[in-house]
């Protein structure tokens, strides 16, 4: 009990202490380590509820242990202070704040055994100006990333690029605090600066270009005090805003079934009733799915009988149909062998009712022919 009432007590003095720090609005206090990965319904990434094949893309990111960084990058990375905690700096928007976002930030947090993790987020103002329209306003962003377990302070109204100046207000000599020999108010003040140092910038290592800069990121690599994390593929603000735009009528849908007037969602009479006629439609559509398995065995028996009442009728006229030759023949056989005989005769000596007949035109034409001359 005594460990849990120290361990209460530091966090309260640690709050009061980040209350006190001026000009950084604290949205959120200090956060003991944070606990290990679990894979339960409950846990923190939210992972305990999906199949096996997914959460093999969503592997635990597992804590540094060590105060080691980066030495494969084309940039120095400085080495952290072990001293005290680590203090990394993450900026974005974060509108829509998704499992991306969260990842990297947790990331950050997780770089080093002991990280205090600070996030500036742009006001509605410039985002809307350099960027468009965000969904969430910047009260309801900022309140939305107070939630983040990962973040330990936030930074509101954080300029669109990280500049020098802005690392220059959260920058403080250790050397001059530790030869300072000031009064004790004027301590409390250097030791407040250091607090709010600011030692790595983090963020995927791509290049981020803008009007004032190919990399907004260049200088602070320069400084050694850019720390990069990893980007989460498939996943970000602009693509949930497609998926809603891609199915907008389905959530138009949605909403007027859960009581929402056109007015509300800013929509037609026409357009209302093109949805109640999707909507119907949909419905016959889940019907016909409903019954298909009962209709679908109804027709294969049908197509089976029909099938056996085919075979059936060609194995009845198979052995029927030598009676039939035999009868036709035995009943026709000689009239039709004397009708074919006589023909093939005509035909062969050029006589018959065809012949006769064309040589009786013939005569006839030629006596015309003849009377006429005389």
């Amino acid at each position: 009990m005594s460990a849990q009432r120290d361990g209460d007590s530091s966090r309260k003095g640690s709050s009061a202490q980040a209350a006190s720090m001026p000009n950084s609005p604290k949205l959120t206090v200090s956060r003991p380590p944070s606990p290990g990965f679990s894979m339960d319904p409950g846990s923190p990434m939210g992972l305990g509820d999906c199949d096996p094949n997914i959460m093999d893309s969503f592997k635990p990111i597992e804590t540094n242990m060590s105060y080691d960084v980066p030495m494969d990058k084309p940039y120095i990375v400085n080495p952290p202070p072990q001293d005290r905690p680590v203090r990394l700096y993450c900026d974005g928007i974060y509108d829509l704040v998704h499992y991306g976002h969260m990842r990297a930030l947790e990331q950050a947090k997780k770089s080093f055994p002991n990280v205090y993790l600070l996030v500036g987020m742009c006001n509605d103002e410039d985002t809307h100006t350099r960027k468009g329209k965000t969904v969430l306003t910047e009260n309801e962003r900022y309140e939305s990333m107070r939630h983040c377990r990962w973040v330990d302070e936030i930074i509101t109204d954080a300029p669109w690029i990280v500049t020098q100046e802005f690392m220059d207000e959260h920058e403080a000599s250790s050397d001059a605090f530790a030869a300072c020999t000031c009064r004790q108010s004027h301590i409390a003040d250097h030791t407040t600066n250091m607090l709010r140092r600011i030692d790595y910038v983090c963020h995927d290592d791509l290049p981020y270009a803008s009007a004032e800069s190919d990399d907004v990121y260049a200088f602070v690599k320069a400084q050694g005090r850019f720390l990069p994390t990893q980007r989460t593929d498939g996943v970000s603000t602009s693509d949930l805003i497609t998926r809603i735009v891609r199915d907008y009528d389905k959530y138009l849908r949605r909403n007027l079934e859960r009581g929402m007037s056109p007015k509300e969602l800013n929509i037609s009479f026409l357009k209302e009733q093109e949805l109640n006629l999707q909507k119907h439609v949909s419905g016959i559509r889940e019907q016909i799915k409903k019954n298909f398995q009962g209709t679908r065995e109804d027709l294969v028996g049908e197509l089976e009988d029909l099938k056996a009442e085919l075979r059936h009728t060609k194995l009845f006229w198979e052995d029927r149909r030598q009676d039939f030759v035999r009868g036709f023949s035995s009943m026709f056989g000689s009239q039709v062998g004397k009708i074919f005989g006589r023909k093939r005769r005509e035909i062969a000596n050029g006589s018959g009712d065809y012949g006769s007949s064309k040589r009786v035109r013939q005569a006839e034409s030629s006596g015309s022919l003849n009377s006429g001359s005389e």
